[in-house]
């Protein structure tokens, strides 16, 4: 998301440079959604991709649909809504294999839940895509556990990526996590460090946090950042976090971060830093 028109707005060499350095750090799973950049940076992506095609096989390509932004990019939609019927979705999918140059997409999600969403619809969408070889697993995104529950009676749900961090602790209480254990589903955390507010909001419960996740830094060898990313890695649902930034330093150091898991009682030190209370 960061790497196009909403952030360092990449040229194709840079694409391709972060493309390739990603791989080589070990990061090689790209979280694309067809709204990122107002619907340009699959295309982009896609663009770097072709000049090394032999890049594809060595990565993971994600990709989300189901929002309809208002953009002179799509100039048929009126208001900003949600679309996750069983032509849009298929719509939206083979448009994104246009768009990354690929024949085919690791994961696809329903980018946000839909009041309208019809389970049956989606399953249908989804397998026929899987049976076509163009999605290989499918998941979804910021889905609550009813909302999960209802999409996998109908079809197998690989991935929820939902916002999680030290600050965003809801998944963690609302059953999100316990359910992703319970059938395997993988969580992805998106805005991992609270989108690095703790960093630069003075609060009390920011000031808390980062006292502990400083102290703690020497006893592990990372960053105060690193050590809120091993937080989230260590908890046993196996969070994978969603790193959104287009500098290869932040990537190489969450890459270290990925191999530590903090102890059980230097998570809870965190735990209570960031509600404000011991628990109960």
């Amino acid at each position: 998301m960061k790497w196009g028109l909403w952030g360092a707005a990449f040229n194709t060499q840079q694409y391709l440079e972060a493309i390739t350095r990603s791989i080589e750090l070990g990061a090689n799973c790209f979280d694309h959604a067809d709204i990122y950049g107002d619907y340009t940076t699959e295309a982009e992506f896609g663009t770097a991709l072709a000049h090394q095609p032999a890049l594809r096989d060595k990565m993971i390509l994600i990709s989300k649909c189901g929002i309809r932004m208002i953009s002179e990019n799509r100039p048929e939609h009126r208001v900003k809504s949600y679309n996750t019927s069983r032509e849009h979705i298929i719509t939206s999918a083979e448009r994104s294999l246009k768009n990354l140059q690929t024949d085919r997409l690791d994961y696809l999600l329903i980018h946000r839940p839909d009041p309208l969403m019809h389970a049956d619809e989606i399953a249908e969408a989804i397998e026929l895509l899987k049976k076509q070889g163009k999605v290989l697993q499918f998941g979804v995104s910021n889905f609550s556990v009813t909302q999960t529950a209802l999409i996998q009676s109908r079809t197998p749900v690989t991935i929820n990526q939902v916002q999680a961090s030290i600050v965003h602790l809801h998944p963690f209480t609302d059953g999100t996590f316990d359910q992703c254990q319970q059938f395997g589903i993988i969580p992805m955390a998106w805005s991992p460090v609270g989108g690095g507010n703790i960093f630069s909001a003075y609060d009390e419960r920011s000031l808390r946090i980062l006292e502990i996740a400083n102290a703690l830094s020497p006893k592990y060898a990372l960053g105060p950042d690193q050590i809120l990313l091993s937080w989230l890695i260590t908890h046993p649902s196996g969070i994978r976090p969603v790193i959104g930034t287009a500098k290869m330093e932040r990537i190489s150091a969450a890459v270290i971060a990925a191999e530590t898991k903090l102890d059980r009682e230097d998570w809870f030190l965190l735990w209570s830093a960031s509600t404000g209370v011991p628990v109960p």
